[in-house]
């Protein structure tokens, strides 16, 4: 079985990821998605959470030379510092804005100027939150080798601002593999799961077109 198939598997068997394509879920940016993903639930999963680690150490090899990595706040920390202690690499994190107290990081951790950096997030939808911590790194200095992540939604959106922002990313599993597996193991039937490839086409339209 290859890893993206394995994973989503994985996702659904935990319930780390919820569909309902009838009574769609409110995402926090306020958008309505037929589908919830919430990675951090592996973490409470030990054959999950080691396949991820271990898929994550595959994957990094992909990108030559990198030497540190760092996790996306909140949800990349737990997973980024698993890859990290398995590739026995430095780790730091970056919030999505400065503390309000103390020392005031953003960065958290030691980062040598030379270090050539991978960023590990927990999904990608339109991979802003993933680009802020590329973009930062990159103003202050550092070389980023790219971002690899757990899930991605596989939004046109995400595609053309990674590309714009020259930056490459890879994830373990993504959208169109877990409606396969979820469709094949009858989590779904083939009528919601025409529901969800419409709303992965067009997710910012999609509630008012078919809800309102």
């Amino acid at each position: 079985m290859n890893v993206e198939k394995q994973v989503a598997q994985n996702l659904l068997q935990i319930k780390a990821i919820k569909l309902s394509p009838q009574n769609p879920f409110t995402w926090a940016s306020g958008m309505r998605s037929p589908i919830y993903c919430d990675n951090r639930i592996t973490l409470s999963y030990p054959e999950a959470r080691n396949l991820i680690k271990m898929s994550f150490a595959k994957l990094a090899s992909s990108f030559a030379g990198i030497d540190m990595i760092a996790g996306v706040a909140t949800a990349g920390i737990a997973h980024g510092a698993l890859l990290a202690d398995q590739l026995n690499l430095p780790f730091c994190y970056v919030r999505s804005s400065p503390k309000e107290h103390g020392r005031q990081n953003q960065i958290e951790g030691e980062i040598h100027q030379e270090a050539s950096i991978l960023v590990v997030e927990d999904l990608i939808s339109t991979g802003s939150s993933s680009l802020d911590v590329v973009h930062l790194l990159r103003e202050k200095g550092y070389q980023v080798a790219g971002v690899i992540a757990i899930f991605d939604y596989g939004f046109e959106k995400s595609r053309q601002n990674f590309a714009n922002s020259q930056c490459n990313y890879r994830t373990l599993s993504n959208y169109s593999a877990l409606i396969k597996e979820a469709e094949a193991t009858n989590y779904i039937s083939q009528e919601e799961a025409l529901i969800l490839n419409k709303w992965n086409s067009d997710p910012q339209n999609w509630y008012q077109n078919n809800f309102k």
